[in-house]
């Protein structure tokens, strides 16, 4: 019979076997106590993992909408403010045309003259708004500058047609003095011919680079709104359109009766222009409720897709700390032990 020894080699093996395997569990478990879930999932789920994979999917696409929501929302204010300027900008002309109602005083036509001159101005600047690099009111052409400046130097191809219709219409320009000859129904026909052209393909040859098409941004998996509007409009015309009949003709040499024409033909239009921004303001303010409703859905819609991630891939963080304390004590007796199998040997003996 043949007896056998195990030696302290073999001892200090099984050791570094066991403090090894001790250190790997440790480092998931601190890694699930940080985390809260299975540092390895698929060794955990088994066949569930295809399970939480399409709801990681699934959740991403929601918060995907959520960031792009966000920017939704931004370009909507950034229109409606830019419209309550135009808006604005629209009611201050107001004033100032029904206020030239019997003025005939060059002074005071000069000033109401610079002031819709300034409301145009402001029209423009507004309906030329960017956003991230992108114009608002271009539609789909949102890289293109969408409204023309009227007032640019050398003439702008709005200010040209203008001129030319004028002069086509009348036989004379406007600083001609025989302007004072032309009767309330000639200058009524002259306006009648220009807003056919404003609201024809003149305007997008002189005024507007803007698509027909307005943006539109998805806010949820069904669901998509419009996100802003553009200068082809039919308020933003009218404005164009009144702001240029009043700029135009109103300090001309004409006749009281020839005035009251262009004034009343002004107020009209700016009239029309108000109550088509504000539609459009309307209508972006329904996109802008739309949005709420969509991101307090897809937060509902967040909240169980976390529920459920975690019930799948969840952990019990106290008990998970509770055994990294366990394996830090474990760690640390095998330590003394492999120091004190290392010391043993038999010239210590001898």
């Amino acid at each position: 019979m043949k007896a056998s020894f195990v030696s302290n080699l073999s001892l200090q093996n099984t050791m570094r076997l066991t403090v090894a395997k001790a250190q790997k569990e440790m480092q998931q478990l601190q890694e699930e106590t940080v985390t809260g879930r299975h540092a390895d999932v698929g060794t955990a789920l088994g066949a569930k993992t295809a399970r939480t994979l399409n709801l990681h999917r699934d959740l991403q696409r929601m918060e995907s909408l959520k960031s792009t929501n966000a920017l939704t929302t931004q370009r909507l204010a950034a229109s409606q403010e830019a419209l309550g300027q135009m808006s604005s900008a629209a009611n201050d002309a107001m004033e100032v045309l029904i206020a030239l109602s019997g003025i005939t005083s060059a002074d005071q036509l000069d000033l109401a003259k610079q002031n819709i001159g300034n409301a145009l101005s402001t029209f423009t600047a507004a309906a030329n708004t960017s956003f991230s690099g992108e114009y608002l009111f271009a539609g789909i052409n949102s890289d293109v500058i969408p409204f023309n400046d009227y007032s640019e130097a050398p003439l702008s191809a709005a200010k040209t047609t203008f001129d030319n219709a004028f002069f086509a219409h009348f036989g004379i320009t406007q600083t001609d003095p025989a302007v004072a000859n032309i009767a309330p129904a000639d200058m009524q026909a002259f306006i009648d011919d220009l807003e056919t052209s404003f609201m024809g393909s003149d305007w997008e040859a002189d005024w507007s680079n803007a698509s027909d098409e307005n943006m539109q941004s998805r806010i949820s998996a069904a669901e998509t709104v419009q996100s802003s509007t553009n200068t082809n409009a039919t308020g933003m015309r009218y404005m164009a359109l009144g702001l240029v009949i009043g700029q135009e003709l109103l300090a001309l040499g004409i006749s009281e009766q020839t005035r009251k024409t262009v004034s009343d033909s002004a107020i009209d239009y700016m009239g029309r222009a108000i109550s088509g921004i504000d539609g459009e303001r309307s209508k972006l303010g329904i996109s802008e409720s739309r949005v709420t409703q969509a991101n307090t859905s897809l937060d509902a819609q967040i909240t169980i897709l976390n529920t459920s991630i975690k019930d799948m891939e969840g952990i019990d963080t106290y008990e998970a700390a509770t055994r990294v304390t366990t394996l830090e004590s474990q760690l640390s007796l095998a330590y003394t032990l492999t120091s004190r199998i290392q010391n043993l040997s038999l010239l210590n003996y001898l």
